[in-house]
């Protein structure tokens, strides 16, 4: 069990929801790349955090998957972010009538595996469309067919995934086929998404076979979904692969610049991982790169959350390359950690550059951050003027900027909000922060984060 000083319960939950594993070492040739953990850095010489969005969750499916196996997952595969962010807190939209297409909200209180830091909490929660409100849709399913897809977890689980999302559609919507091994080509042409028996009858007889020509089937699928580009409709390119991209001479910089480009004419791209060891990294980097999320689907209930429960968040963007940027307050924060997001973090001049990509966020996700703070000694610290250090009776912990830009805009708008008040005793703290707060502390001791304190299993 994993032992807190605070709030057992919400530990023993967190802990129930991600399983119970032996330390028997991962499979041989995992295949996702992890980055060092963010360190503590000082308020007095780095005031700033900023970093782009990310609303991906397979980290936690794939982590869900090796303890079901009873095997630790490799600490590359843990991503502290995609961990937390596979939950809904129950944060609040913005309201009806809001000028922006999120609410931001903060909570601050003890650290529960280090009493004497405290534990910021931001959240983005994205307005919610429901299904029958939404614009209508123009989607490709790009389908990896080849010889790697013929195990039950790959293949035929992605036919009975990719047939839970159809059902969801109607005269709105228009679907189209590519699938690709060691060529590419195009088994269902844009069809009325309520033609179901038509698109399921493609579907069903897909077979795996071949080699893997990854990077020809992006560019035939993106292809077609330009022809069917519809004007303020949602535009996307669904991936589903186990990332085996082993034939194809196209580099990955012109394949990420075309899929960069697509996405900037408003042609978004989202992927989904299938089988026990993806190519990971490559599957997130495509996925951040098109604008879109990275899921992992293991099971026909995790295709359900994704591409049912969720179709919205999947399917419609409310924001495109959302920025955040945390300045905290000297006479408050000595120094700071940002807990994940290690590939999304930006430098502080890239915050107003719009021409420098974040990610998006859909209808109804939630962008969770949570940062360990040490509290300052009350001394001044040897900085220029900034925000928080002008006469003024606020004592505000933070400021929290977040620049977006409206899915069909190319200029950013800016918001900010203040992160007020003294820190709560962690056990007077929301659900939802205890929650999430423990689902982060288990993904710390599964990465053996030097700077997991108290924390154990």
């Amino acid at each position: 069990m994993l032992e807190l000083s605070a709030d057992p319960d919400a530990v023993r939950e967190a802990h129930a929801r991600l399983g119970t594993f032996s330390l028997e070492q991962p499979p041989r040739g995992p295949r996702h790349q992890g980055l060092p953990e963010n360190p503590f850095r000082t308020v007095a010489a780095s005031p700033l955090s900023t970093f782009g969005s990310d609303v991906d969750t397979a980290a936690y499916a794939a982590v869900r998957n090796y303890l079901r196996r009873h095997t630790k997952p490799p600490v590359s595969a843990v991503r502290l972010e995609e961990l937390v962010n596979y939950f809904d807190y129950g944060d609040a939209p913005p309201a009806e009538n809001a000028d922006t297409p999120f609410a931001v909200t903060s909570e601050l209180a003890t650290c529960p595996w280090e009493p004497k830091h405290q534990l910021l909490r931001v959240a983005v929660k994205g307005k919610e469309i429901e299904r029958e409100a939404r614009p209508p849709s123009n989607l490709v399913f790009l389908l990896d067919v080849s010889g790697s897809m013929s195990a039950p977890n790959k293949l035929p689980l992605l036919k009975r995934a990719f047939t839970q999302l159809v059902e969801q559609l109607d005269e709105r919507d228009r679907v189209a086929i590519v699938v690709y091994a060691g060529a590419s080509g195009v088994v269902l042409p844009s069809t009325a998404g309520d033609h179901h028996e038509r698109i399921l009858g493609a579907l069903d007889r897909l077979q795996a076979g071949g080699g893997t020509n990854g990077a020809g089937g992006i560019e035939l699928a993106y292809q077609v979904a330009v022809g069917g580009f519809v004007e303020g409709g949602a535009n996307r390119v669904i991936l589903a692969t186990d990332g085996d991209f082993n034939i194809g001479a196209s580099s990955s910089a012109a394949l990420d610049a075309l899929i960069r480009a697509k996405a900037k004419s408003g042609v978004f791209l989202s992927v989904l991982g299938f089988g026990m060891n993806p190519a990971d990294h490559r599957l997130e980097q495509l996925a951040d790169k098109g604008n879109g999320s990275y899921a992992f689907i293991d099971s026909d209930r995790e295709a359900h959350k994704v591409l049912v429960e969720q179709m919205s968040g999947t399917l419609l963007s409310i924001a495109k390359d959302l920025k955040l940027q945390v300045e905290f307050n000297p006479a408050r924060v000595g120094s700071y950690r940002l807990l994940g997001y290690e590939n999304r973090v930006m430098a502080a001049r890239d915050f107003n550059d719009d021409a420098k990509d974040a990610g998006d966020v859909g209808a109804g996700h939630t962008v969770t951050a949570f940062y360990e703070l040490v509290p300052a000694d009350g001394k001044p610290g040897d900085v220029d003027p900034l925000q928080f250090q002008r006469p003024t009776g606020e004592q505000a912990l933070a400021a929290v900027k977040v620049r977006f830009k409206r899915p069909e805009a190319e200029k950013s708008e800016l918001r900010q909000v203040a992160v007020p008040g003294q820190p709560k005793r962690y056990a007077e703290a929301s659900e939802a922060f205890r929650f999430g707060s423990a689902v982060l502390t288990f993904g710390l001791v599964l990465r053996e984060s030097e700077h997991k304190g108290q924390a154990s299993l």
